[in-house]
């Protein structure tokens, strides 16, 4: 289904892209422009920045940036058409039911068809479960205590025990054995063609944030290898940026979620009450997964089984929990192994009274790191106490860093000054490096990107005080913009600006390519200098006006040796050449007032 500009644009201009991207980031206002931590890479100090003027997003750190759309397609994985419909439904604005034709049809994206049959995969699951064939599924379910209102709210099912029998239903509704594989739901070989890649398994469908089925977890009924299987990498299903259980846990109302190692772990502690439990899809806990976590919390209690794997993957994650900023502390589940069994044995109040006593992540490490020395042997407790305060200078905050050495001097006895000496050895705080001489010979800015630096800077800046454009009109024209890309936005920016109606936010949906998009809203969020890069003093008048004049030249001059280029082979760049030389060298007498 496709829909006119106009209504695209009505859409867009319906929804305010900063308080769209509020229930998502969290945003500090500082001046004109909102700013907060990017979602889309990892960063302690938020260069992420969202513009309610420009109607646009950009983050200054991996050049993310776009329009709301924009936004919905990077964070959601969602499609143009279904950013739309979302927004659209957002906004109250009623889309037209259009039917579609057979090559509109043909041109629906591979990622809805993916999502479509893993759907249809989940309500076969779903139903095999329930019915006569799905008794030993049933069993195993009841076995571990599981309501009827928990299995439906996670969708739990059941394979049969034959290899076959979803491809042969998925295939009488008319899927192809091509998607059937590429969904990961089957495998294919010579000898057994396409058969399925789950049988013989509970199974628990992965469905996105959204609550769209994107994969599977299996487990299998007796024996067989392996014990649990996965859906394989697919375009819709990406292990390391997922988590079992986010769908629900997103909506609760804590300030943290609680991150356990298998789905049973999740299901168990969703049913006992704590709808904040996620797991990672049988990897270990990864980077990508912890910034995802960062959209949603600030801080995450580790929920890992007790036995020495756990304890491993927990060292790990509070490792990756640090990097990207969420604090983290370490549920204490003993005497029993992971969650499921506490609170099948204790119960919901004993679980919430340990989360409440949940301990502090570093003392967790240095507890784990203790059981390696004797602390009654000199030697082993000298090591030891380095080793803690090795593990002290991952602090880089100095206030931080002051109270933990006060906290592990007071538990272990030691001398403050010592443990202080010692992490300053380690660390080298306070000691002045020496300064590398400057190497000789500056690096020289490549020529091309010295073109469009000079480019960007003015788009951004006339974007910023569109009163200038008539200042310039007289020399600089939409021709002067030698990049494709460029050409294209200036002509739209100077044709909005004299018609009074531009919003630089409805340029991003003319390109579909997503770097394409990038560069357009990198024109529009330029940090303003001057062309030798240093920040331009905007309380000073007459900085920012030779700044502003060198920008201009730059451009025009630049425009001049583009098209003096093309003399050989375009007979209309004479026109372009002749007419450029004049204006740049009235250009370069003149001055302009930029008040």
């Amino acid at each position: 289904m496709y829909y006119p500009d106009e209504l695209v644009e009505e859409i867009r201009s319906k929804n305010d892209i900063v308080d769209v991207i509020s229930g998502y980031v969290r945003l500090t206002k500082k001046g004109s422009t909102h700013f907060g931590l990017c979602p889309f890479h990892n960063e302690k100090t938020g260069s992420f920045s969202v513009s309610g003027h420009k109607q646009m997003f950009y983050c200054f750190g991996c050049g993310a940036g776009g329009n709301v759309y924009t936004f919905l397609m990077k964070y959601e994985n969602d499609t143009f058409q279904e950013a739309i419909e979302k927004l659209a439904d957002r906004a109250g604005v009623k889309l037209p039911e259009l039917e579609m034709t057979e090559e509109q049809k043909k041109q629906v994206s591979e990622k809805a068809r993916l999502l479509e049959i893993n759907k249809e995969a989940a309500k076969y699951f779903y139903y095999q479960l329930r019915g006569d064939n799905g008794k030993l599924g049933l069993k195993y379910f009841a076995e571990r205590q599981l309501s009827s209102e928990t299995m439906k709210k996670f969708g739990l099912g059941y394979s049969l025990p034959y290899s076959d029998d979803l491809v042969k239903y998925l295939k009488s509704k008319g899927y192809a054995d091509e998607l059937i594989v590429k969904a990961g739901l089957a495998s294919h070989d010579e000898k057994r063609g396409t058969h399925d890649k789950f049988w013989n398994r509970v199974m628990f469908p992965i469905q996105d944030a959204n609550h769209r089925v994107i994969g599977f977890g299996g487990r299998v009924m007796g024996e067989g290898e392996p014990k649990y299987l996965n859906s394989p990498e697919t375009p819709i299903f990406d292990k390391s940026r997922n988590l079992f259980g986010l769908n629900f846990a997103r909506s609760s109302k804590k300030d943290y979620l609680i991150l356990c190692e298998g789905y049973m772990d999740v299901i168990s502690m969703h049913q006992a009450g704590f709808i904040e439990a996620v797991a990672s899809l049988g990897t270990a806990f990864t980077s990508g997964q912890a910034s995802i976590v960062k959209r949603f919390c600030s801080s995450v209690i580790l929920s890992y089984d007790s036995d020495g794997a756990g304890t491993k993957a927990a060292l790990r994650a509070i490792g990756i929990l640090r990097e990207v900023g969420l604090t983290a502390k370490v549920l204490n589940l003993k005497p029993y192994k992971d969650p499921d069994e506490f609170v099948k044995n204790l119960g919901a109040d004993a679980l919430q009274e340990r989360i409440d006593n949940a301990q502090n992540s570093f003392f967790f490490e240095v507890d784990v790191l203790e059981r390696d020395y004797n602390l009654k042997d000199p030697e082993e407790k000298t090591q030891f106490h380095r080793e803690i305060a090795k593990k002290i200078c991952n602090f880089a905050d100095e206030v931080e860093r002051n109270n933990y050495i006060d906290a592990i001097c007071e538990r272990y006895s030691i001398s403050v000054d010592a443990m202080r000496k010692m992490v300053v050895g380690y660390a080298g705080i306070g000691i002045a490096k020496p300064v590398e001489p400057p190497k000789s010979g500056v690096k020289k800015l490549d020529p091309d990107e010295g073109r469009r630096k000079a480019q960007r800077l003015l788009i951004t800046w006339i974007s910023e005080e569109p009163e200038l454009l008539d200042k310039i009109d007289k020399y600089i024209g939409v021709s002067d913009f030698t990049e494709d890309v460029y050409r294209k936005v200036a002509e739209k920016l100077f044709d909005g600006i004299r018609q009074g109606d531009f919003e630089p936010a409805s340029l991003i949906s003319m390109f579909e390519d997503e770097e394409v998009q990038k560069e357009v809203a990198l024109l529009f969020n330029t940090k303003l200098t001057g062309l030798n890069g240093i920040p331009i003093e905007m309380d000073s008048g007459l900085d920012k006006e030779k700044a502003f004049h060198d920008i201009i030249v730059k451009v025009k001059t630049n425009s001049l040796d583009y098209y003096s280029s093309k003399l050989a082979s375009d007979v209309t760049a004479i026109t372009q050449v002749v007419e450029g030389k004049k204006k740049l060298e009235e250009l370069k007498n003149i001055k302009i007032h930029l008040e």
